[in-house]
């Protein structure tokens, strides 16, 4: 087994999430913006692309360096090890970006990575002339902050947030990875009741289902790097059985979601049907103030409409101002709601306990939290 510098990519203020869930893995941790960095084998590749949650993407890093002129750029990526990584047909598309650095051209960055890189494999391979690029697929990218070149090779293929269970989304669906971040911070665990009043096209439902039962996010999809030479299929078996095997799939869960638009929860069932869910997670068309339990101990999370288009502003708020009333009645429930709305709090009729700051896509969010009073030991 090889030893590789990994990182695991995540949105901003999710970084803390991703670590956490690296640690429970086993793996040592160090955190920067967006990224957190850790090391291992094939088959960490393989696990942590299978069970990582709420990170975007896991890469290899092949190497940094500082880059102040192109041939800076071109020396430090000709002298990285990718004959030791790449085949001789390998087909590796470069990607780039430039932050506050003096090389600020991306396409005359991607260009010369690309131009070393082929330097690099044809003087280990003996060969001369083009390479036919006809084999597995390495995706590489460049990117230069600061004067300082990060070389990564993408191992996920597909962003992790895809799952393979959502057969149709609604016009502003959650990401999957952002979905299961809430579940995470809201400490849920599958004896309790959860509700999610917006419920959409169901993945904050779906997601605390996975969570509850510890089914991998991974399981029931590929990766570009099941592909590679030294990524061999034995890995990946092992992996996935381990998975199933860790998997709980006889517990219990108490879980619903709501919509006020009937075509929502169909899309709703149908990706709940695809997940593996279609008997345990109850969808409904129900109205906020429609909601009424006797349960104790429970949690809400739920991603409100944020009022973008013109009319709806007042009909939103209106709706948060009725939850708000609403969940005076189950003081020992917690509620979590995601709003980009900042009166959202004059709204609710209450300080939240805690804010949080996330971002849904490019949308600037706050996590309001309301912890609810202790019923049990």
């Amino acid at each position: 087994m090889t030893k590789f510098n990994l990182v695991a990519t995540a949105a901003m203020g999710l970084e803390s999430i991703v670590a956490d869930e690296l640690k429970a893995l086993g793996y040592e941790t160090r955190t920067e913006n967006g990224k957190v960095y850790f090391e291992g084998d094939e088959r960490d590749i393989a696990r942590t692309n299978l069970w990582l949650r709420v990170a975007d993407r896991v890469k290899i890093v092949v190497g940094k360096f500082p880059a102040r002129t192109f041939d800076d750029l071109f020396e430090g990526v000709k002298a990285l090890p990718w004959s030791k990584i790449m085949p001789v047909d390998a087909e590796f598309p470069v990607t780039g970006k430039s932050v506050k650095s003096k090389l600020y051209s991306v396409p005359d960055c991607q260009a010369i990575t690309k131009k070393a890189i082929v330097e690099n494999i044809r003087k280990a391979h003996g060969r001369l002339g083009f390479l036919e690029e006809t084999g597995p697929k390495f995706k590489i990218e460049v990117s230069i902050l600061k004067d300082e070149a990060t070389l990564t090779i993408d191992t996920s293929g597909a962003g992790l947030h895809k799952r393979g269970y959502r057969t149709e989304q609604g016009e502003a669906p959650l990401k999957e990875t952002l979905a299961a971040a809430l579940v995470y911070i809201s400490k849920w665990s599958p004896n309790r009741p959860f509700v999610d009043p917006f419920c959409g096209s169901g993945t904050i439902a779906l997601e605390a289902a996975m969570i509850g039962q510890n089914i991998a996010p991974g399981y029931n999809r590929e990766f570009i790097s099941e592909d590679w030479p030294f990524m061999k299929e034995e890995i990946w078996d092992a992996v996935r059985d381990e998975a199933d095997e860790l998997a709980d799939y006889d517990q219990p869960l108490q879980i619903i979601g709501t919509d006020i638009d009937h075509r929502m929860v169909e899309i709703a069932k149908n990706n709940a049907v695809e997940a593996g869910f279609g008997d345990i997670i109850d969808f409904k068309q129900m109205q906020v103030l429609d909601f009424t339990t006797h349960a104790e101990d429970g949690v809400m999370i739920g991603n409100p409409p944020y009022g973008e288009r013109i009319g709806e502003t007042e009909e939103i708020e209106q709706m948060l101002s009725n939850l708000g009333h609403l969940m005076k009645k189950y003081p020992s429930w917690s509620v979590y709601m995601l709003s980009s709305m900042e009166n959202f709090e004059d709204l609710y009729g209450r300080r939240a306990t805690k804010k949080r700051k996330l971002f849904n896509g490019f949308i600037r969010t706050d996590l309001y939290q309301y912890w609810g009073r202790k019923t049990r030991n």
